[in-house]
């Protein structure tokens, strides 16, 4: 499984509709358990970011369709990252001495 991280900003629907949000987001951790996905945290923040979604994917391209399903709803906009522990950074790193 991959690690991602997703930052999340409500839309203009989403703000308007924000009480509904914690509905949502149980809507959005069945969705992702049915697609092969573990949400690892879920949290509603404040400053820059309205939300932050911490998931484990099988693959970048079941990653993407689960942001994408979530973004199609017009709720959120997201900005998602690959996260990597400290053992594959270091795998990754080992790697670039021999490139």
């Amino acid at each position: 499984m991959k690690r991602f991280i997703s930052l999340l900003t409500f839309t203009p629907q989403g703000r308007h509709t924000i009480q509904e949000s914690p509905e949502r987001a149980d809507a959005f951790i069945a969705a992702a358990t049915a697609g092969g996905c573990t949400v690892n945290a879920l949290y509603w923040t404040v400053g820059g970011y309205d939300g932050l979604i911490s998931f484990d994917a099988p693959d970048e391209e079941t990653a993407t369709a689960l942001m994408v399903k979530l973004a199609s709803a017009g709720n959120v906009q997201t900005h998602t990252l690959q996260a990597f522990p400290r053992e594959g950074i270091e795998r990754i790193l080992a790697k670039v001495g021999g490139l």
